[in-house]
């Protein structure tokens, strides 16, 4: 008789549980909210500046993992109207087309001319010092501890809790003097529960290269918070001498 009231009753702790699971769908929990703020609109005079590859020194980064990073920051930089960003990555084809242009090979007339190349008053150096998809974890819910009905509870509600972050360091660096005019930490931090409800939580936006199996993720809100504290950081730290094109 008492092993029947337990079965029963646990029975109707999990019908219990289901029903606030299906009511109540955990959404994702941003521990940093500073970076879901977007740059308030900006139409003054914009400063002229250059992006160098990142240096990745966080153990779970790849190179491949930094220039997509530094894709992401670059467009940031840009869409918020307050940089004039010159591409030094580029400059190889660049050069070509100048050369081509001159070379007599080219239709006469057309294309790029010398001497117009501009060049940036600062460049901004970052660091990937922290890197982690997956920083903790534990449950998120019942399931997992054991006695009857667990494996159940663990199936239904004893997903895990994703913690991620990451972190840059940043300088602003005068290429006149080489003096570094600013520095600082920038970091991003998010968390949710996994297995299935974060599915299109952030949308289709796309990430940078080698970044894209963090979709839909904590992780791809943590980066999204620190590129935007990045560019917040840069267009705050910059003296407004700077700001003159």
């Amino acid at each position: 008789m008492k092993k029947l009231l337990l079965t029963v009753g646990s029975l109707l702790l999990i019908t219990s549980l289901v029903g606030c699971a299906s009511m109540t769908q955990p959404t994702a929990q941003v521990d940093n909210t500073a970076g879901a703020t977007p740059l308030p609109p900006y139409s003054g005079p914009k400063a002229r500046i250059a992006v160098a590859d990142f240096d990745v020194k966080a153990a779970k980064a790849t190179f491949e993992i930094g220039s997509g990073l530094r894709e992401m920051l670059v467009t940031v930089l840009i869409n918020s109207s307050r940089f004039s960003v010159v591409e030094r990555q580029a400059l190889a084809a660049v050069m070509q087309e100048q050369e081509l242009s001159v070379s007599g090979a080219a239709q006469g007339g057309s294309g790029p001319q010398r001497g117009q190349i501009k060049t940036a008053d600062l460049v901004v150096t970052a660091a990937v010092t922290e890197f982690e998809p997956q920083a903790s974890g534990g449950s998120a819910g019942i399931g997992g501890g054991g006695g009857v009905g667990s494996g159940i509870l663990g199936g239904l509600l004893g997903a895990s809790l994703n913690k991620a972050h990451m972190a840059l360091d940043i300088r602003i660096v005068d290429t006149s003097t080489s003096e570094v005019l600013a520095a600082t930490r920038v970091q991003g931090q998010a968390s949710d529960v996994a297995g299935g409800f974060m599915a299109g939580f952030f949308g289709g936006f796309g990430l940078g290269v080698g970044l894209s199996g963090y979709a839909n993720t904590p992780m791809e809100k943590a980066i999204r918070i620190c590129i935007t504290e990045a560019v917040r950081y840069i267009s705050q730290a910059i003296p407004a001498t700077y700001y003159k094109y």
